[in-house]
């Protein structure tokens, strides 16, 4: 009787375990899968969407078919988890040639076909584990449910485990491929603990003849996996820089023959400087140089959104002092290391919204510049994320916003909509074309609570007429609101996420920007 109870007890708890372990897999598959996807479509909410929609279509798929297979034979469930690593495994080297494969499909369906082709096999077969350990434990049916209820929540506690584990700890210290890399291998030990506990169900060696064939195919293709990851370079680019961090991949380019050194995150490009000299590419900061002679008291101003930092060293010029707010700190330590960047004030390392409530300020200027290709961080593009900023600013302070869009004769609604919600928190703005020749542009938006005049004697010549030649008028009457509550920026800048992804991938080439 005592030996019968140590059975049932070794049973259920191995099937517990292989569950919690599974479980945390598949959420470890799902949130690194943006990791992987990011640097060549971006992190819009179109590839989280994709990576949501393409999880839960494979668990669905792996539910029905491991509740068919499980009814059929009570042996396999190493099998499954064998081969749950080894397409595991071949991510990370399938990664390139999908991505290449789905470019030409455009952001939205490239980013689902990619997703569902290299994260919905593997996933399909962790989704299998879950009826198969239902079948295990359940010895009458009037347990069935209790059994079904248990396995389902302790799955669930591996996949909140997983995720604390994952986000906390593991990837902020190890790269996205070389998880990916480990959890292969890790659920082919696990498959392999599975397997010898399974033998006692049936002594076949055909049980486990199965699972030992792709032991033996994820040995031959892993020096091909762990070598995949290395970034092609030629004379044309070359990186000199990069670090994966929580936000994104980070990197510096340099171009010789363009005499250009980039700054980028993902496939956003948000500093450019020239190689020889190190002066700043980016024409639309020129308006910085501006600033002051609209303005002469500026005394202190805040960047959110530091990138390379010129704008830093433009403002110290006049004898501005900056505080920098970024994200990012891999991109932090690219612009010291590779730009030159040297802070004037404060140095603060954190998500917007929540640091800017608590600075104290005032500001003479706040520089909202963060921009990214993919899409725009819309939560700092809100009336309420707005008002935050009004609120640090003196009474004679100024808003200044970049934002990057199609012009289209002044009627676009991205645009409209972002000078619609200006005017909900400004009495007063003004808006700049950084290249008047081009529909795709930076605009800069410059807000205040009183009228700038454009032809103030304060102004140099050369200057006045910079802003005249680019001074915008934008149509409001096409746009919406943006608040926390709702927000189509994103969806009003599908074009925009897509034309300046094509054209940096074209300056850049596109396997740079594949993980």
């Amino acid at each position: 009787m005592s030996s019968n109870l140590s059975t049932k007890l070794f049973d259920r708890v191995w099937v517990y375990c292989t569950v919690f372990l599974t479980g945390a897999a598949v959420m470890v598959i799902e949130l690194l899968g943006t990791r992987l996807i990011a640097p060549f479509y971006g992190a819009s909410l179109y590839v989280w969407t994709s990576l949501i929609s393409v999880t839960l279509i494979a668990l669905a798929l792996g539910y029905y078919w491991g509740g068919i297979w499980a009814d059929r034979t009570r042996s396999g469930l190493s099998f499954i988890i064998a081969a749950a690593g080894l397409l595991t495994l071949i991510i990370p080297w399938l990664t390139g040639p999908v991505l290449l494969a789905t470019d030409s499909l455009g952001l939205r369906l490239g980013s689902f076909m990619s997703t569902l082709i290299l994260f919905s096999p593997s996933l399909i077969m962790l989704g299998m584990v879950g009826p198969f350990a239902v079948k295990l434990s359940t010895s009458t049916l009037a347990s069935v449910g209790a059994s079904t209820g248990s396995i389902y929540a302790v799955s669930t506690v591996g996949s909140v485990i997983g995720t604390l584990f994952l986000g906390f700890y593991l990837f902020p210290l190890i790269g996205s491929r070389e998880i990916f890399i480990g959890l292969g291998l890790a659920l082919f030990a696990l498959a392999t603990i599975v397997t010898v506990i399974e033998r006692k169900y049936q002594k076949s060696v055909i049980t486990w003849a199965p699972t030992t064939l792709m032991f033996v195919i994820g040995l031959a293709l892993y020096p091909q996996i762990a070598g995949s990851g290395k970034t092609e370079s030629d004379d044309a680019s070359q990186t000199v820089f990069e670090r994966e961090s929580l936000y994104g991949w980070v990197r510096v380019i340099d171009q010789p023959h363009e005499n250009m050194r980039l700054l980028t995150v993902d496939a956003s490009t948000i500093g450019a400087a020239s190689l020889n000299h190190g002066e700043n590419l980016l024409t639309y900061q020129k308006i910085v140089t501006v600033i002051p002679a609209l303005i002469p008291t500026i005394r202190n101003a805040l960047l959110i959104g530091q990138g390379a930092g010129h704008m830093v060293a433009a403002l110290k010029e006049f004898g501005i002092e900056t505080d920098t707010l970024e994200i990012d700190p891999a991109v932090s330590e690219a612009a010291s290391k590779y730009f030159e960047f040297t802070p004037t004030g404060r140095q603060i390392i954190g998500d917007a919204r929540y640091e800017v409530r608590q600075l104290k300020g005032p500001y003479d200027l706040i520089i909202l510049d963060v921009f990214t290709g993919g899409a725009e961080p819309t939560h700092l593009l809100t009336v309420e994320a707005i008002a935050q900023l009004r609120d640090l600013l003196t009474k004679q302070g100024m808003l200044a916003l970049n934002f990057v869009a199609f012009y289209d004769n002044g009627q676009n609604a991205a645009l409209a909509s972002v000078a619609k919600t200006l005017a909900q928190v400004f009495p007063h703005q003004r808006v700049f074309i950084s290249d008047p020749s081009e529909n795709f542009n930076d605009f800069i938006f410059l807000a205040t609570h009183h009228a700038l005049d454009l032809s103030a004697a304060s102004i140099p010549p050369e200057q006045r007429n910079w802003l005249k030649d680019r001074h915008l008028a934008i149509n409001q009457s096409n746009g919406m609101v943006l608040t926390d509550n709702l927000s189509n920026l994103e969806l009003l800048q599908i074009r925009k996420s897509e034309s300046y992804r094509r054209m940096i991938v074209d300056m850049i080439g596109t396997r740079h920007f594949i993980r």
